[in-house]
């Protein structure tokens, strides 16, 4: 009697384990490959942009969003790209297509400074 019930409790997990490799196993099939993510987001926020310096692949674009209850623009220092004077929840974006390092800076408030590096 306790063989039996030693192969009625092996028989179950058997079973599905033969099922699932015959045929009715569940396969994960990878999806097609994406492509990179291509944007990335900078908070102005209490006079500061957050992340304050951060690296993105070449064809990236960089949203800035003012999230201070006072204007700010976003500048950079050698004139790649400027955006108007931003007011609450106002954007600006930049597509950056070459590489290099892009410091840049408010130019209402010009202590307020950060740095893209693009590779």
């Amino acid at each position: 009697m306790r063989k039996s019930v030693w192969i009625a409790g092996l028989a179950l997990p058997m079973m599905i384990a033969v099922v699932l490799l015959l045929g009715g196993s569940p396969i994960v099939k990878a999806k097609a490959q994406q492509a990179p993510v291509k944007t990335a987001e900078v908070k102005i926020d209490n006079f500061s942009f957050a992340p304050g310096s951060f690296t993105v692949a070449v064809g990236t674009t960089v949203t800035w969003t003012n999230h201070d209850d006072i204007p700010h623009t976003v500048v950079s220092t050698d004139g790649v790209f400027k955006s108007k004077v931003m007011d609450t929840d106002e954007k600006f974006s930049y597509t950056f297509d070459k590489a290099g390092t892009f410091p840049y800076f408010c130019s209402i408030h010009p202590k307020m400074t950060g740095t893209v590096v693009v590779q």
